[in-house]
């Protein structure tokens, strides 16, 4: 019988492949430079002894993850960069290369334009469509699931999305809510009639809009990926494995809304429930598989219904947290290192999500109060942050220096912290972001 790997031997084979990168032929990658490829594997076992807590690195890892500024760095705004990936990967190399970050997160949150464009997609507006060249993205929040769908979520959460809530989310396709229901087409008899949907024109139409998708979407994927062979073959590893959700925030974020969600916790709370435990597997498997097919460990997870004063305790312990825990451990045993992203204040919560194995996680940490974070979360889990985005914009490199030391002085105590930025930034001054990551290579070494 075939010896199953456990969580730590399974998490130590995803560094070990984050370490050995590969090119897009599946060669080991030809890095620019003997130091070039010192300094990759230095930034990532950095990065890598800060996550597991096991032993300090050399010193504290330095990380800026920043939203479209890059873009305006440049001398462009976000719809060029939206719109001209070379562009785009040209800003971010610029980037990456002035301040020598030692991860970094790659240039996909720009996104492709034309690929939007091209799918009629309603779920947002962006730059030249809805939103000012030069400004960032925006959601349009409504409620895409009724109510009263609760149980075809929770029934079949794969049909609903392609048979209803993608329909409503991308305009071009629409004509999906025509197509047969697939489990049904089990034998011979009758079974063409399950196919005349295909024939039909406005179903053929979705389909030739989502080949053009597709084609766009790999042209941009390209210059995505290009940048980030390119970026590891100069010493710059990317951060980023795959990308997950807290079921609560699947349901609140683009199904039900703000709004529908804090409706239902009184109205259809067993539904939302339901909802969720159903949710739960597949936002495993969706981290899981983008760890697995990138070969780096770290899955990004967003929490953007969980701060502070958003629920009520109780409502945090009974709503929000089960589910995200279970995805976090679902993540966990299959080797992947979960990265929640706490944004806002999450001083009141900090008991709660401290019950997590020790050094499998790592936190991005926003508003809260670095020392508290420290104290309770900081025992089992890596922190990341908390320099505010209004600093890089507003303050002096000099104050930026003091609070680097703050934090290096409170959270980096015994290791288990990455200085960066807490919230993902569109403004900032260039000097700040040099100062914050000067000094922590500087001062910010373990003796």
């Amino acid at each position: 019988m075939e010896k199953q790997l456990s969580s730590d031997e399974k998490q130590e084979a995803l560094f070990q492949r984050w370490l050995s990168p590969k090119d897009p032929a599946g060669n080991d990658l030809q890095f620019q430079s003997p130091e070039a490829a010192k300094a990759y594997k230095e930034r990532v076992t950095r990065v890598k002894d800060a996550i597991q807590m096991k032993k300090l690195p050399d010193r504290v890892p330095a990380v800026i993850l920043p939203s479209m500024w890059p873009a305006s760095y440049a001398g462009m705004t976000v719809q060029e960069a939206m719109y001209n990936y070379d562009k785009c990967a040209a800003a971010f190399k610029k980037f990456i290369l002035d301040f020598e970050p030692d991860t970094h997160i790659g240039n996909t949150q720009f996104g492709p334009g034309k690929f939007y464009e091209i799918l009629d997609y309603k779920l947002y507006s962006w730059p030249g469509h809805g939103v000012a060249p030069e400004n960032s993205y925006q959601c349009n929040e409504g409620e895409y699931m009724t109510a009263d769908e609760y149980d075809a979520l929770i029934d079949d959460p794969s049909g609903f999305f392609s048979h209803v809530y993608l329909p409503r989310v991308f305009g071009a396709l629409e004509p999906w809510r025509m197509l047969p229901f697939l489990p049904g087409i089990l034998e011979i008899y009758g079974v063409a009639f399950n196919f005349i949907p295909f024939g039909l024109p406005p179903v053929q139409a979705a389909y030739k809009a989502l080949f053009e998708a597709g084609a766009e979407a790999l042209k941009w994927a390209g210059a995505v990926g290009g940048l980030e062979g390119e970026l590891a073959s100069l010493g710059f590893p990317q951060y980023l494995a795959g990308f997950t959700k807290a079921p609560f925030d699947v349901v609140g974020d683009t199904l039900r809304g703000t709004k529908g969600i804090m409706l239902d916790i009184h109205r259809h709370p067993d539904k939302l429930l339901e909802a969720m435990e159903a949710l739960t597997p597949l936002m495993i498997n969706m981290g899981v598989g983008g760890a697995h097919m990138q070969g780096k460990p770290i899955v990004f997870i967003p929490l953007h219904k969980g701060a502070d004063g958003f629920l009520s305790d109780e409502q945090f312990k009974k709503f929000y947290w089960p589910t995200l825990r279970k995805v976090i451990m679902g993540l966990v045993d299959e080797g992947c290192v979960p990265f929640p992203a706490a944004e806002g204040f999450w001083n009141t919560r900090l008991k709660v999500i401290q019950d997590i194995p020790k050094g499998k996680t790592v936190w991005m940490i926003d508003e809260s109060d670095m020392a508290k974070v420290k104290e309770t979360l900081g025992k089992n889990a890596c922190l990341l942050g908390n320099v505010s985005s209004s600093m890089l914009a507003l303050s002096t490199p000099k104050e930026v220096k003091e609070y680097a030391k703050h934090l290096i002085d409170t959270a980096g105590k015994g290791g288990g912290f990455i200085l960066s930025n807490g919230a993902f930034f569109d403004h900032a001054k260039p000097e700040n972001l040099k100062a914050m990551v000067d000094f922590t290579k500087e001062y910010g070494v373990y003796k």
